[in-house]
């Protein structure tokens, strides 16, 4: 385990002083999973699909935000800085500041912590914050050479050069490279993002059974929490420009079984890999928005809290190792608060893969992975499953890469007043190498 060595910002210090921030009110989109071809929005109009709902029902009007930050990775030409379109398109109105914010997998939460520390420190009041994703609308892009090509053809002046630069010309060059395949392999370890849990999974010895039992396990909780109306609170239907309507989360399978995921190929590792498409998260596009607010802009507009935010962080570790981020950021909220497993009441953490998943557990009840790594005398224990992603997650959801960190928080809110429960931390692991993590309490 020496590759885990990591990087985490005043682990020892108390969490700084400052203004309460409260999480008001917040919705999503239905997560709209990817099916081969562009899908049916771009990122702000999934962005505008949910915060219009979202703005009328508030006792105030779009124009009193300070500012809109909003989580986006692939951001598309047409759409450059979405979170200032989005706010125009809201009707919050020339003025309003809005700007992007993009850490990969952490993108809607750390729009949510950029807000957090704004209202902190008495900077802003009141901030629309969010993520919104359309991976199915990832760039489809020209090889190198076809570029390198392209730009000799545009440089030539003279027309006999024009034909030899035409007479290089290989039918290759028209086949494009996904982009969101190259956006979802680091760069640094060469490892694509289900390698890295094949990774996880082999150091923490997680059978091909226990991901697939994980991932079951995910799409009937997700699916239990659709039928029983757990979300009709969450998400707002969106509305197509040729009239269709997308009412739920349409990546579930109710119908998921070991017996059929054991028929699954590994995608990364084949043929002896744990991870395959059906306890991996889904390729998916959606949107989510949370407003925070101060507590001057609380008695202000007589609102009603639903949670405070008590405190955030942000850890790094070996890009090869990215989904234990996690673990490492999780910790040191922990430690710094004195909190344990008993002291927590529920847990989100993003599905990116099963395996992943599983691996934070064995690692916070790993002696050496916890001294080494953690600076602690003993392991942390085990988190009690039945507390942790009670409605599903990724598996089933989706994980639309800029949106994420957002719903879980949003989702986290909703199933502390669901169950009646006091304490969460949101979390998870970050490609590249990094976690992030939101202590939450219920008002």
């Amino acid at each position: 385990m020496a590759q885990t060595t990591s990087h985490q910002h005043n682990e020892e210090v108390q969490a700084l002083p400052g203004r309460p921030v409260y999480i008001i009110d917040g919705t999503r989109t239905p997560f709209i999973k990817a099916r081969g071809k562009p899908g049916p929005f771009t990122p702000v109009d999934l962005a505008v699909q949910c915060g219009r709902p979202l703005l009328l029902r508030q006792p105030f009007h779009p124009s009193d935000f300070d500012q809109v930050i909003l989580g986006c990775v692939n951001v598309i030409s047409e759409e450059m800085n979405p979170a200032r379109i989005a706010a125009l398109r809201l009707g919050m109105g020339d003025s309003m500041p809005a700007f992007t914010v993009q850490i990969n997998c952490g993108s809607g939460m750390q729009s949510i912590d950029t807000a957090y520390k704004y209202i902190r420190a008495g900077d802003s009041d009141l901030i629309l914050a969010g993520g919104a994703e359309a991976l199915s609308h990832a760039p489809l892009l020209f090889r190198q050479q076809a570029v390198e090509w392209f730009a000799t053809l545009n440089r030539t002046s003279s027309f006999v050069k024009k034909m030899k630069a035409l007479a290089a010309f290989k039918p290759g060059y028209f086949k494009p490279v996904i982009g969101l395949l190259r956006g979802l392999t680091d760069p640094v370890v060469e490892m694509n993002m289900g390698q890295t849990a094949e990774k996880l999974a082999y150091l923490f010895d997680i059978t091909r059974r226990q991901a697939d039992e994980y991932a079951v396990t995910s799409h009937s909780r997700l699916h239990r929490a659709q039928q029983e109306g757990f979300l009709k609170n969450e998400v707002e239907p969106a509305f197509s420009n040729y009239g269709q309507v997308y009412e739920h989360d349409d990546g579930v399978r109710p119908d998921s079984s070991l017996e059929k995921l054991a028929k699954l190929s590994p995608a990364f590792e084949p043929p002896h890999g744990k991870v395959t498409p059906g306890n991996s998260s889904q390729i998916t596009d959606g949107a989510s928005w949370v407003i925070l607010a101060s507590e001057d802009a609380v008695n202000r507009y007589k609102l009603k809290p639903r949670a405070v935010i008590k405190d955030s962080e942000w850890s790094a570790l070996s890009p090869s190792i990215m989904g234990l981020g996690p673990v490492l950021s999780s910790t040191a909220i922990m430690k710094r608060h004195q909190l344990t497993f008993d002291n927590v009441d529920l847990w989100e953490i993003n599905e990116a893969f099963a395996a992943q998943v599983l691996a934070c557990l064995k690692a916070w009840n790993d002696a050496d992975f916890c001294k080494d790594v953690l600076g602690l005398e003993q392991p942390m224990g085990e988190i009690n499953q039945a507390n942790l992603n009670v409605d599903g997650g990724a598996i089933g959801l989706g994980h639309p890469v800029g949106t994420s960190g957002n719903r879980i928080v949003l989702h986290l809110v909703n199933a502390m007043h669901r169950l009646d429960k006091k304490t969460g931390i949101a979390t998870e692991c970050i490609g590249g190498g990094q976690g992030g993590a939101m202590l939450i309490e219920k008002v």
